[in-house]
Order: structure tokens, then C-alpha cells, then sequence
């Protein structure tokens, strides 16, 4: 029984010392949880930025492999190339040396190598990028051919055959790497014949890809929104930031301050919905370009 009586008055004796130090500083409390409420979430806020917005992963850069053109020589012969025979003299290649898939012809890649034999031929240049500035990349995108990989092979001289042509170029590193690229699934091909330099040669040209179309590509609409919740959030920061500043500047007591803490809050309030909104579908626009970038690098 006496026991409980001193716990009793304990109890109302720091009620009172509560009361007597609230009763001259009736703000300060109020005061200092809302400040250390900011503090943590600025720092949440400032974690936020670097570990959720701040990492979205880049989709796989589109790539280009132009080796050197080859310029093989040979003698001037009757000898009749097609494109048919060279596509089928690299499928052959492709298939005995690790078993790779035979690439599909492509009506665009066709169309750009042809243009690019031709092109050769009338400006007098054998060269990956034309005198007028235009790149393979550039050649295949201007015949609608949307890719996430791409190269370009080019050889001119005089062959017996298309199976000589092929394997002079699978003599040679880069061109050879281009043929076994595993990663390509297309090819279009050209060879003309013509006048070059004031010889009568063959001008070859492959053209290989892999499409855009094979591979799920991230849907914009998703990093849209992240870009328009990021735009929000820093929006909500600064209002968030000026909130403080007049709760700051403001009697620490009454109405008018109550009314602040509570636009305050509110505000705090929406940007954790937001936050929270934006590390879902971060997380969603991030497995997505994680399969889409396996996919293009062909694992």
C-alpha cells in the first residue's frame, strides 16, 4: 500500500514539473518535433534523390562494328556474283564455326547496301562513311531499319566465286567477327559490278543487324511518369523548405502557427504518396531495361 502511494505521488509530482515547464514554453516542444521531423525527412528526402531516383538503370547504347574496308585486288574474270550465294556462302560459315543460326535476309538491309554499292561506285570512294557524311548507322535508320546492333562489311576486287569472296573476308579479323556475330539475326546484301578508279571490279557490301523489335523495350510511358513524380517532388521540396521557413518565423503559439504545422504536415504528406508511387514504378522501369539490355546483348 505504501508502496503504491509513492508510486502515486511520484506520478503527480512529474505531472506538475511537466506542467510548470509547458506553462512558460507551451511551443517549445511542438517547436522542436517538427524540427526534427524536417531533419528526417530531409535526409530521407536527400537518400531518396540518390538511391531511388537518382539509379535508374540506362538502356544498352545501340551499337556499330564497320571494320576496315577490303580491298582484295584480283584479276577481271566473266565470273557472275549474286546476293543469294553470299548470303548463303555466310549462313555456311556461321553454321561451321559454332554452330550458329543462319541470318535472315532483311528487305531494309538490302535496300541500304545496295544504295551503298552504288553510292561507292558513283562518288569514287570505298569507305564506311560517304564523302557526304552519312554513316552505315545513318544508312540502315534512313531505310527504316531501327536497330539495336548493327555493322557493315565492304570488299571490291575480282573473285572466282562467292564462296572466295566470304572467305577472304573471313580472313580478315573484323570482318570475320562480323559474319559470326551472334548477336546479329538479319543481313542484306549487295554486289555490283563497276568501274572503279578506272578498273573493272565487284563492289560487295553486307549489311547485318539485330532490331529494335527483337528485344521488349522499356515502355516510355513509365519513365514518363517517374520524370513527371521527380518534377513533383522537387516542386514540394521547395514549398516544403518555405513551409518551415515561416513556421520558423512565426510565434510559436496560437492559431496561425497551428494552421502552418498543419500545411506542413499536409505537405509532407503528399510528397511521401508520391515517393512512394515513384519507388514502385522505378523499380518497374528498372526489370524492365534489366531484360530489355540482356536481350541485347544477346544472354
Amino acid at each position: 500500500m505504501a508502496k503504491s502511494k509513492i508510486i502515486i505521488l511520484a506520478v503527480i509530482l512529474l505531472v506538475l514539473i511537466t506542467g510548470f515547464w509547458f506553462k512558460d514554453n507551451p511551443s517549445n516542444f511542438l517547436r522542436t518535433s517538427i524540427l526534427k521531423i524536417y531533419d528526417n525527412f530531409n535526409n530521407n528526402f536527400q537518400n531518396f534523390q540518390k538511391t531511388e531516383i537518382g539509379n535508374l538503370i540506362t538502356e544498352i547504347s545501340k551499337e556499330v562494328f564497320t571494320p576496315p574496308p577490303l580491298n582484295a585486288g584480283g584479276k577481271a574474270n566473266q565470273a557472275v556474283l549474286t546476293k543469294v550465294k553470299i548470303i548463303a556462302e555466310s549462313n555456311i560459315q556461321r553454321f561451321d564455326n559454332g554452330g550458329l543460326l543462319p541470318l535472315i535476309e532483311n528487305v531494309a538491309l538490302n535496300a541500304a547496301a545496295k544504295a551503298k554499292a552504288e553510292d561507292m561506285f558513283l562518288k569514287q570512294y570505298f569507305e564506311h562513311v560517304s564523302p557526304s557524311g552519312m554513316s552505315p548507322a545513318e544508312l540502315v535508320s534512313s531505310y527504316g531499319y531501327d536497330y539495336i546492333v548493327t555493322g557493315e562489311n565492304l570488299i571490291l576486287g575480282n573473285f572466282e566465286n562467292e564462296k572466295e569472296l566470304v572467305q577472304l573476308w573471313m580472313d580478315s579479323p573484323g570482318h570475320r567477327a562480323n559474319i559470326l556475330n551472334g548477336r546479329y539475326t538479319e543481313i542484306g546484301v549487295a554486289i555490283i559490278k563497276g568501274s572503279y578508279e578506272g578498273n573493272t571490279v565487284w563492289i560487295g557490301v553486307q549489311e547485318f543487324g539485330l532490331p529494335l523489335s527483337a528485344c521488349p523495350k522499356p515502355m516510355n510511358s513509365l519513365k514518363n511518369q517517374i520524370d513527371s513524380y521527380k518534377s513533383q517532388l522537387n516542386n514540394l521540396i521547395f514549398q516544403i523548405n518555405e513551409k518551415r521557413n515561416e513556421l520558423n518565423n512565426t510565434k510559436h503559439r496560437g492559431e496561425q502557427y497551428n494552421n502552418l504545422a498543419d500545411q506542413y504536415n499536409e505537405l509532407v504528406r503528399q510528397y511521401q504518396l508520391i515517393a512512394d508511387e515513384s519507388r514502385l514504378l522505378i523499380t518497374q522501369y528498372n526489370n524492365q531495361v534489366n531484360f530489355f539490355n540482356q536481350c541485347a546483348a544477346g544472354k
